[in-house]
Parts: structure tokens; sequence; C-alpha cells
């Protein structure tokens, strides 16, 4: 029966996706499916929205295994969409089945709609300087990057859970060992606030003032690639920008940033920009919903001050 797939190997990508399939199903008149190696999860996924879960139970422990498996399901359903999360795993996966099902497949989706019997979808190119438009007939396979949509709300009534046992996993490729990344302090990509340092930072030990700005607001500190990779003062995990994090918080504060397209992408999902620089013909102004033209290390502490007695 044709309908709306959604598969992540993440929970909370999931729930970010059937926002996007609940949407689609308004327009499309068709059921919304997930398809889970989670089985402890299952229950939150049909209670938020899904129409059936399909909860693959199998002895291969890495998700990528699994892509011959969903391939079959779309296949034998004939499937009209299929969204999957846009991480390493899930990109891999789709990409598989796209092969298998020989269809297109759209990454980074950033919108869809279904528009005269076919899935419209944007995504951003050139680091952020342009926006493709793309159409992509049914059967249509779209990847969506984390943090998207909104997770999507419980809703009354509950859908249907099934269970498929799967025997043949792909087990040409073996992990031997997984070494985990260590992260110092929060993830900034889920932080709801982030104060963000570049190279209008004169010295390392500066980095106490932003340090004490985050803490003001209650925030997380995040800092452009030359911080992370040239200079080294803070962990690659906290650099923001179209190879680093894109994050999306109700606030961000810049300090010294002059905002050049490839950090502008990182945060143009920001709710409220506030950006802080010396050189008033900066590009981070014209990202910023609220500029301040002057010394950082003028201003940052009087802020800081400010927030400090709220």
């Amino acid at each position: 029966m044709p309908g709306i797939w959604i598969y992540s190997e993440d929970s909370a990508v999931v729930r970010q996706l059937l926002t996007a399939g609940l949407e689609l199903k308004q327009v499309m008149q068709q059921p919304v499916n997930v398809i889970t190696l989670n089985p402890e999860a299952a229950p939150g996924f049909a209670n938020a929205g899904a129409d059936r879960v399909y909860v693959l139970a199998g002895t291969n422990p890495w998700p990528e295994s699994y892509a011959a498996a969903i391939t079959g399901i779309l296949e034998q359903e004939q499937a009209s969409v299929f969204l999957a999360g846009a991480t390493m795993r899930g990109k891999d996966l789709a990409a598989q089945v796209a092969a298998g099902l020989n269809t297109g497949l759209v990454t980074d989706a950033l919108s869809l709609q279904y528009l005269d019997g076919a899935i419209e979808t944007t995504r951003l190119l050139y680091g952020g300087l342009a926006v493709c438009t793309e159409t992509a007939a049914l059967p249509a396979l779209v990847t969506i990057p984390p943090r998207t949509f909104a997770e999507a709300a419980a809703q009354a009534g509950q859908g249907e859970i099934r269970t498929i046992e799967v025997e043949n996993t792909d087990d040409r490729v073996t992990v031997s060992n997984v070494c985990p990344i260590l992260r110092q302090g929060a993830d900034i990509a889920a932080a709801g606030r982030v104060v963000c340092v570049g190279r209008g930072l004169a010295r390392q030990e500066d980095l106490t003032m932003a340090e004490q700005l985050a803490a003001a607001a209650g925030a997380e500190i995040g800092c452009t690639r030359g911080i992370a990779e040239d200079y080294h003062w803070l962990p690659s995990d906290r650099y923001i920008g179209i190879s680093g994090q894109k994050i999306k918080p109700e606030l961000y504060i810049g300090m010294g940033i002059s905002g050049q397209v490839q950090h502008v992408v990182g945060i143009r999902d920001a709710k409220i920009i506030v950006a802080i620089d010396t050189n008033e013909k900066a590009p981070i102004f014209e990202a910023a919903d609220y500029g301040i033209v002057g010394d950082m290390y003028e201003v940052v502490p009087l802020l800081t001050a400010a927030l400090q007695k709220k």
C-alpha cells in the first residue's frame, strides 16, 4: 500500500521526521509508517502520529546492514516517499536504498512539499550562497538533517506496531572497534543559547571573557573554524559552520566574528542573532537581528554585568 515511510537510527530524528511526514500526509492522504531498529522507542512513534511502526529484529548491531531489508519493505509496500535522517549512517543507508530501488535521492533537504504529483525540495548549495529547488518523482527518497523540524507531539490514539524478523543482513563489512568521541561540555548543536568567539579574540586567555558572558546568559561556548582548527583554543566539536556544527538556538551571540558565509550557514536558523564587531561593514551584521559596532573588550564586560544583574 503506498505511503510515507520514515527511518533513522536516532529516535529523536525520527520524531522530527514525523513532523514532516504528517504534513505530507495531510496533502497526499497516505499513511505515515516508521521503520526502526529500536523496539523500546516504537510506542513513542506510534503515539506521535505514525499509523504503523515496523520494528526490524535482527542480530547485526550495525544499522547500515539493514539497507537491503528496508529496500525490500519499501518495494513490497510500493512506498511513495522515504524520509531518512541525514546523519552519517542515515546517508549511507539512504544511498544504498536508492540504489536498490533504482531511483533518485535528494540529500540534506531543508524543506519539502507535495506538488503536482511529485516531491519538491529545497537545499543549500555552494556553501550556503544559493538555494537549490529540486523535484523528485515518486517514489521520492529524501534525507533531512537533524533539527530541521521540531519533534512531533503526542496525539490521540496509537498506531499499530509490527515486528519483522530480519535474517539476511549485510555482513560483508564488520566493525572491530568503536572509539566514542569525547566531548567537552554539552552538545552545542542542541544548546538553547550559544556564545561564539572568532578571530577577533586576541589571546587564548581572553576566552575567560566569553565564558563569563556565557555563564551570565546560560549559554554554551562555540567558535569559528580558525579558533578550533588553526589556533586549537577550543575542541573541534565547538566549531560552527558549514563543515562543523549547525545550530538552531534561541539566542546566538557572536564576538569578533566577521561573518563569512561558511560560518553564517551554521547559525542561520538561530531565532535571535546578536553580533559584536568593530567593523560596521562586517557581513555578520547582514545576518544579525541586533548588531553592536564596538570593541568587544569593552562591550562584552558591560553586557555580562548587565546580564548578571538580571
